[in-house]
């Protein structure tokens, strides 16, 4: 399963039946809450289908990226619950840990400190995991590299802090997500939001150049996710911002 997040085998009528086929369509067409009837009508059959619980957990957290207020925590926790089911059902689902990674990052914007450095040793984890089981996915490297695009903005202090008070942090910084995500666009050059994500981090460390060249590029690719739409307006108040600075 290579390539663009919107193409993961969404096509394929083989694995699971006309209800995942059909919430694999849905999924494409942005309908996120038909996907979800789809998936959970096909799960009630096979609660253990990994491929169904990969799907819900995308799902979720694409609902979860767009909607107001406690809503997005909702979500969130609900694609954690299907994601922990997917790698229990099939512990060598790579996309079973990526979207699991994906989810705890999600949750992490909702707790405190200690909390969070808990669980960025289990995403860590979560996405060494799923490389390990397939180093094409595309998910797991862009993910990895907002995790240490994240890691690039945690101050010295702040590592000192943690270290002493919670056990440290995961090593990685602007080096380490600059070389994951770089591999997330390699396999997946049409999803916007990997390239987004390149771009900001270049930004951070200070590439202004190669950030503004990316936004701008990044800007030209198709939405595929409903979270793209808010990508569009970012990088268009980054640009403007970006270019009156210089």
């Amino acid at each position: 399963m290579k390539g663009p997040m919107h193409l993961l085998m969404i096509l394929s009528w083989g694995v699971g039946g006309n209800d995942l086929a059909s919430g694999d369509r849905a999924f494409v067409l942005i309908d996120y809450p038909s996907a979800v009837v789809a998936y959970e009508t096909a799960l009630a059959e096979r609660p253990d289908d990994p491929e169904l619980l990969w799907r819900l957990v995308r799902v979720c957290i694409c609902m979860g990226d767009v909607a107001d207020g406690g809503n997005r925590k909702v979500l969130y926790a609900k694609a954690e619950g299907y994601a922990r089911r997917c790698v229990a059902a099939q512990p060598e689902s790579s996309y079973g840990h990526a979207w699991l990674a994906a989810s705890l990052g999600c949750l992490a914007m909702f707790e405190g400190s200690r909390a969070k450095v808990r669980l960025s040793r289990e995403i860590k984890e979560e996405l060494d995991r799923a490389l390990e089981l397939d180093p094409a996915n595309d998910i797991a490297w862009s993910v990895l590299g907002s995790f240490h695009r994240a890691l690039g903005n945690v101050s010295w202090l702040e590592r000192q802090l943690a270290a002493l008070l919670m056990g440290g942090l995961p090593a990685g910084g602007y080096d380490e997500g600059a070389a994951a995500l770089q591999k997330a666009v390699a396999l997946a050059p049409g999803v916007m939001r990997h390239q987004v994500e390149l771009a900001l981090l270049y930004v951070e460390s200070g590439e202004r150049a190669k950030g503004i060249a990316l936004l701008k590029q990044a800007r030209k690719l198709p939405v595929t996710v409903a979270s793209d739409r808010k990508r569009l307006r970012k990088i268009e108040s980054m640009l403007k911002e970006l270019e009156l600075e210089e």
